[in-house]
């Protein structure tokens, strides 16, 4: 049976919830994955009130959406970072920022992400997609040098502050999924590999797929599915498109998206360099059967349209593992 097709709700946050979800009916959705942010999910909420918790799933059932995920990317991302700036401020709730003192801040961010636990267990759902941050992504490149201490100090660093919340989380019964993603502590295959060995590959510890950021790093997001193909508890269908000329690179040179110098750009689903065809069949082999949610993000193109536009495209490639071999037709037997 193909995957259900969800649409990730944060990049619509402006609207009210109960605006998208009938947007989202209308253009044929099965699902949306809840933002903790706007009116979509409260994390607070959901674990005060129970009801709450009905009201949002009255209005789901009500507009005939299911939900797999929250989504809590926003303040998770503060709890390794270093360091913590305004642009934390712009992008967290008040009472998380606080005084601003980085590392109350972390410390809140951190506490955000356990609750986040609690509240998708009441929610019914198992899944909470976030970030982890990093106190060594501005190392990246090793001039002025970087010692081996150093990258292994901030290893170490994440681990401290994430294991506490994984073993919440695995009493629980919920599965944190990373996205690996530039600035966080895994963000390719490599680094990938290093953050489960910190923190010695916590059950818990799993990876919402999302290829973009891959295919923008030049990196083949099927190599990714085969080697932690069995940790991927949620998918993001997203693309993205490089634009190299020899002119520029992909660090993206400072610029806004929608430049046409940058090295590269998020492109809606099927727009860009993302073979879906591959990426699907690599979730098969590796027996993924959980939704296929759209992160509608690209510049250049009206979300409304883009949305309708990507589900269509999503919805073709959306097949089916086989369940026999194309030549058994052949055999006399």
């Amino acid at each position: 049976m193909p995957r259900l097709i969800t649409l990730a709700s944060g990049q619509w946050a402006d609207l009210p919830l109960e605006v998208l979800c009938k947007k989202l009916n209308e253009m044929g959705f099965d699902g949306v994955e809840l933002a903790c942010w706007g009116d979509h999910f409260d994390i607070d909420k959901a674990i005060e009130s129970d009801a709450y918790i009905r009201e949002k799933r009255a209005l789901l059932e009500k507009y005939n959406l299911k939900v797999f995920a929250i989504n809590a990317a926003l303040s998770s991302q503060c709890i390794c970072d270093d360091p913590i700036d305004s642009r934390h401020k712009n992008i967290l709730p008040a009472h998380i920022w606080g005084d601003g003192d980085p590392e109350g801040v972390r410390q809140r961010a951190a506490e955000d992400l356990k609750k986040a636990a609690y509240a998708a267990k009441r929610f019914g759902v198992d899944v909470v997609i976030g970030f982890t941050g990093s106190s060594i992504w501005g190392k990246f490149y090793s001039f002025p040098p970087v010692s081996a201490e150093e990258i292994e100090a901030g290893y170490a660093d994440f681990a401290k502050r994430f294991l506490p919340i994984l073993d919440v989380y695995k009493k629980e019964g919920i599965r944190f999924a990373l996205e690996v993603h530039p600035t966080e502590m895994a963000y390719d295959l490599v680094t990938t590999e290093r953050t489960l060995k910190a923190i010695n590959y916590h059950p818990s510890f799993c990876f919402n797929f999302d290829p973009s950021h891959l295919i923008h790093q030049m990196i083949d997001p099927v190599n990714f599915i085969d080697q932690f193909g069995d940790r991927i508890v949620h998918v993001h269908v997203k693309d993205a498109r490089l634009q190299i000329n020899g002119r520029n690179s992909i660090l993206g040179s400072h610029l806004e998206f929608g430049d046409p110098r940058r090295g590269w750009e998020f492109t809606s689903p099927g727009r860009g360099d993302l073979k879906l065809d591959r990426m699907i069949r690599a979730l098969n082999r590796v027996g993924y059967q959980g939704p296929l949610s759209i992160e509608w993000e690209d510049i250049g193109m009206d979300r409304e349209w883009g949305a309708r536009d990507a589900l269509e495209f999503v919805r073709k490639n959306n097949f089916s593992p086989s369940t026999a071999a194309f030549d058994s037709a052949f055999s006399k037997k």
